[in-house]
């Protein structure tokens, strides 16, 4: 029989190990500014300044059978509208739960910290210059194409090599003002990015765009400060490419040198859902870790795609995947409106005055004064389902559920979801006036 001196031994062991952890505590997440949605594991939890109650035990290594442990990976995403959506990961992980006996219980994670705070950065003032996007055999016929030696010689210098904490990968400007295009799973997790040019220049670029369902990232250099005009590279629709042409692929690949070149034939064109959504290009050009986010690039110097993925199988050899342009010029017509063009959905070219008149609108955004109060209405976006991209007179205010200010007067007002017909309303916005908006973005045909 246990004797009542054990038993409260027994209990005050228990305190000992775990004394205030079993008890909740706070999670803060703040922003700059405030008022941003504040989703989490893809559900929205509530807005800036945020707090929520977790247990102790995901802010602590555990070292008892009794506290709660959080037993997947946690990332916020925070978003308000014009300003760059930015993901954070929460937590870091896994860790072995092994008991005071020497039993694995299995993996968990833990929050890198009870505070996280967010300084959003302006839509229009990060994604600056103009991106380069040639319509495959466009009126002035396809352009010409270049030996091997030139084509290196040409693209190379718009090809960086980026390193984060743990990882490594490689991206490449798209336009002067210092905006690169890599993998998401590169870019993922990280505020920002150790960037080495060609040159071997190295500079920051902040992680200032990660796509939530694409493989797609974008980090931007600060030019203006740096005093420079990046080399960038133009992009071309998967629409033109053809099977059987000739590529090259530009990348850093792991216990390799730098900016190493490999060539090989585009294998095949399309949908590939084994390897994720989005258009593929399946090619027999060497891609190894370390390629992921750098070009694949036709002859004639234009991007086809980004180097992503190798397939790894036994007695499988020469089959390496890249996303398509189709698919970059999909997130990068978010923030630059004149490439409507070029999506991939059936959207109506703008004419060249429209298309400067746009062009001229953004550019003059960034340093235009804000609208007074007295001049602004209020419009509530909601939708089904979830997530839809907004679009407010051609230019990209981020994703739904939203509440913007707009400027009294008329707005074209566009939601977009993938394999959903576009929902499109004209809105008359009166001063200081309030409106509330759910739209309905039924499949499409």
């Amino acid at each position: 029989m246990v004797s009542r001196s054990e038993l409260t031994l027994c209990a005050a062991l228990f305190l000992f190990a775990c004394p205030s952890r079993a008890l909740a505590e706070k999670l803060q997440i703040t922003s700059n500014p405030s008022g941003a949605t504040v989703e989490i594991d893809g559900v929205v939890l509530g807005t800036t300044p945020f707090e929520k109650d977790y247990p102790g035990g995901y802010f602590h290594k555990t070292r008892t059978s009794f506290g709660t442990r959080l037993e997947h990976p946690m990332v916020a995403r925070i978003r308000l509208a014009g300003y760059v959506t930015k993901e954070l990961t929460l937590t870091e992980g896994p860790m072995n739960w092994i008991s005071l006996n020497g039993r694995n219980h299995g993996e968990y994670w833990l929050l890198k910290s009870d505070h996280f705070h967010v300084e959003l950065e302006s839509i229009a003032e990060t994604f600056t210059g103009a991106v380069v996007a040639n319509a495959p055999g466009g009126d002035a016929g396809v352009p010409p194409e270049l030996s091997l030696e030139e084509l290196v010689r040409q693209t190379k210098p718009a090809v960086v090599y980026l390193k984060g904490l743990d990882k490594a990968g490689s991206g490449f400007f798209v336009t002067g003002t210092g905006v690169i295009v890599t993998n998401a799973h590169v870019a993922r997790g990280e505020e920002s990015l150790l960037t080495v040019l060609s040159t071997g220049q190295q500079l920051d670029a902040k992680v200032v765009y990660v796509d939530a369902d694409l493989d797609i990232a974008l980090a931007k250099i600060d030019a203006a400060a740096e005093k420079i005009h990046f080399p960038h590279l133009a992009l071309t629709s998967a629409n033109g490419v053809r099977q059987g042409e000739s590529v090259l692929a530009i990348g850093n690949p792991g216990d390799a040198m730098l900016f190493s070149v490999t060539k090989g034939i585009v294998s095949a064109v399309g949908k590939f859902p084994n390897a994720g959504p989005g258009t593929w290009v399946q090619t027999d050009a060497p891609i190894n870790p370390g390629n992921s986010g750098g070009p694949l690039l036709n002859s004639r110097g234009e991007v086809i795609g980004i180097n992503t993925q190798k397939l790894i199988k036994k007695n499988v050899t020469g089959i390496g995947f890249a996303l398509s342009s189709t698919d970059v010029l999909e997130v990068l017509h978010r923030f630059y409106p004149d490439l409507a063009a070029f999506r991939p959905r059936a959207v109506a070219a703008p004419s060249q005055a429209a298309t400067q008149e746009i062009s001229d609108a953004v550019e003059a955004s960034s340093s235009s004064p804000p609208v007074t109060p007295d001049g602004v209405g209020t419009v509530a976006l909601t939708s089904e389902p979830d997530g839809a991209e907004i679009f407010v007179d051609d230019k990209f205010y981020g994703n739904t559920p939203a509440t913007l200010r707009l400027p009294a007067g008329s707005h074209a007002i566009v939601l977009k979801f993938p394999g959903r017909a576009d929902w499109q309303r004209t809105l008359e916005v009166l001063k200081s006036s309030r409106v509330s908006l759910k739209a309905t973005l039924d499949p499409a045909s």
